[in-house]
């Protein structure tokens, strides 16, 4: 499959399925933590299906003018951080 408007549609629908089914799962779940990681996990998941849907009308910041194209350059990490975390 070479068209990635339709591979886009299609990836769309299933996110949209599972974030339903995550939704649909939160009060059936007892365990506060489970229920939070499907919670999370369910807006992670609209965040993308808005990223495809901004994909498939050419808007959002990908398809902004500004430099970059909305890519951002990683910051450097400051010393503190790194020793921090080890690196």
């Amino acid at each position: 499959m070479n068209d990635a408007s339709q591979q886009t549609k299609i990836l769309r629908s299933r996110m949209l399925e599972l974030v339903g089914q995550l939704r649909a799962d939160v009060p059936t779940v007892a365990e506060p933590q489970a229920r939070a990681m499907f919670e999370t996990s369910a807006e992670v998941l609209a965040g993308l299906v808005k990223a495809f849907d901004d994909y498939g009308k050419k808007t959002g910041s990908p398809w902004s003018e500004h430099p970059g194209f909305g890519y951002e350059k990683p910051r450097p990490q400051s010393a503190a951080f790194l020793k921090h975390f080890g690196h």
